[in-house]
């Protein structure tokens, strides 16, 4: 997860986040972020297929502003009670 210049959230997966962190930061990438820069990684997990990367970057954009927060505090407590609602 990238939090861009203007506070906002950006979700992605990636098999190489050094080279895509450069990428987006130079503008290379034509998305969300490009008029958003500088990006700053905030929050990173390992998944052993990109099919699971892929499943949790959909549910994860889905999620509000306060649940993303809390992931990036891997606050589980506060991310179960988001869910409740």
């Amino acid at each position: 997860m990238l939090k861009c210049k203007d506070e906002s959230y950006y979700i992605g997966h990636t098999d190489d986040i050094e080279k895509r962190i450069a990428e987006h930061n130079d503008g290379s990438i034509k998305c969300y972020t490009q008029s958003r820069l500088p990006v700053k990684v905030v929050y990173t997990k390992d998944f052993a297929t990109r099919d699971e990367a892929l499943i949790a970057e959909r549910q994860i954009k889905g999620w509000s502003r306060m649940k993303k927060e809390a992931l990036i505090r891997e606050d589980w407590d506060m991310i179960k009670k988001l869910s409740n609602q």
